[in-house]
């Protein structure tokens, strides 16, 4: 398997949810750190590693972090795919110190450029869509096999309520029937 099939390989078979929550803007996330600890065990699995790289560059007086993301196969090192993103270091962050900013412009680099390379969509996430507006937030949505989904599970094992937990979650309908049949329900509920 060559580099190439490595790579879709790995991005077939990666699940990297948004387990993070950002109690401010009230939405769920993803870290660059989330991400590495998914793909880690692909890795190895397809012989392959992934190495991050920043660099501090200005271009017009601006100083940014170029971040890039490569992945190398084990079997031939100098068989390689890499991608790159970039992100402003703001100096004027209140509440930061110089190095705070730094490590903050590069925290972000690096998610873009793994998500680059990885073909994670953000489309839908919360740098692309979330305005800080103070209206009411929604609900969280489950996502099988993350730490809630977990907990929602042991919670319906311990004789808890399919209604409660879609007050609580929006849920797929594949989900709920799942969700549903680990609980011996069978009312067709549907969401909206």
């Amino acid at each position: 398997m060559n580099i190439t099939q490595k790579l879709l390989m790995i991005q077939t078979e990666l699940k990297a949810p948004k387990n993070q929550r950002n109690a401010f803007g009230k939405y769920n996330y993803r870290s660059a750190e989330d991400i590495l600890e998914a793909v880690k065990p692909l890795a190895m699995k397809h012989e392959a590693v992934l190495k991050m790289n920043d660099e501090i560059k200005e271009v017009g007086g601006v100083l940014f972090i170029e971040s890039t993301a490569k992945l190398i196969d084990l079997k031939d090192p100098t068989m390689q795919i890499e991608s790159n993103a970039q992100a402003i270091i703001d100096f004027d962050a209140k509440g930061m110190q110089q190095p705070q900013r730094t490590g903050a412009a590069s925290s972000y680099a690096k998610k873009y450029a793994i998500g680059n390379l990885l073909l994670i969509d953000d489309t839908k996430d919360a740098d692309a869509t979330n305005d800080h507006s103070k209206s009411s937030p929604g609900k969280l949505a489950l996502v099988k096999d993350s730490s809630e989904y977990k907990k929602v599970v042991s919670y319906l094992d311990g004789g808890g309520n399919v209604a409660a937990v879609m007050r609580k979650y929006t849920i797929n309908n594949d989900l709920l029937r799942d969700l549903k049949y680990k609980k011996g329900t069978n009312d067709n509920t549907k969401i909206n």
